[in-house]
């Protein structure tokens, strides 16, 4: 009777095939989750924070909207991630309604909806809110904008709902080069041309003519900063 001997080679190959096969099944199964985190490495960097010096005329802003954006900025420091669903940091990441409800929830806001065209509802019936059509930042739409506005978007990704907003970020002003700012999550925004995955500072870009989404417009906080 011959006797079949395994060398610890042998044994090693047989362990990298059964890795290399659960493998295979897990991306069989879940092809998008390895799609997706394959284009977070190769696309996006780490969240960015600024110091608020960075911020035009800072010194100047309301009280409420100084402490606003000094805790936005420690979440931005978090290093969270984009995580659709989530409202707390505890998470490792939130989504950009979620980043907003957690954040004014800090602030002692008190019924701040969770979503997004909730928020904007919510902005509707409580604060001042300002339609904007253009999709360029120096029209006069944009002349009562103020740091510390809730900005809000239509047609960012695909859902059905009765108000199609889809996401809401929070404008932090200028900074010295004049190039407006706002703070929020986001799955592939920029910051100084850098796409970013998560809760952070980005730069305010509008949508460009004959894309799917649309910047719908801005508000105050109600409770907050809306007077």
């Amino acid at each position: 009777m011959n006797t079949i001997v395994k060398t610890p080679n042998s044994v090693h190959s047989n362990f990298i095939r059964i890795l290399l096969f659960i493998l295979i099944i897990l991306i069989f199964f879940n092809p998008q989750a390895f799609a997706t985190e394959a284009i977070k490495d190769e696309h996006t960097n780490r969240t960015q924070a600024i110091a608020t010096s960075e911020l035009e005329s800072f010194e100047n802003y309301p009280s409420g909207v100084k402490k606003m954006i000094v805790q936005a900025m420690q979440l931005a420091k978090m290093n969270l991630t984009y995580q659709y669903g989530s409202a707390q940091p505890s998470n490792k990441g939130m989504d950009c309604s979620g980043t907003i409800n957690y954040l004014l929830t800090e602030l002692n806001v008190s019924e701040v909806p969770r979503s997004s065209d909730q928020i904007y509802k919510w902005a509707l019936e409580k604060g001042h809110f300002h339609a904007v059509n253009s999709n360029d930042f120096n029209s006069p739409e944009f002349s009562e904008l103020k740091p510390g506005d809730l900005l809000f978007w239509s047609g960012t990704y695909e859902i059905k709902r009765e108000l199609p907003i889809t996401h809401v970020m929070i404008y932090l002003g200028k900074n010295k080069q004049q190039q407006p700012l706002m703070f929020g999550a986001s799955d592939g925004r920029t910051y100084q041309k850098k796409k970013i995955w998560g809760v952070s500072v980005f730069d305010l870009i509008l949508p460009v003519a004959g894309s799917p989404s649309h910047f719908v417009g801005y508000s105050c906080i109600p409770t907050l900063t809306c007077k």
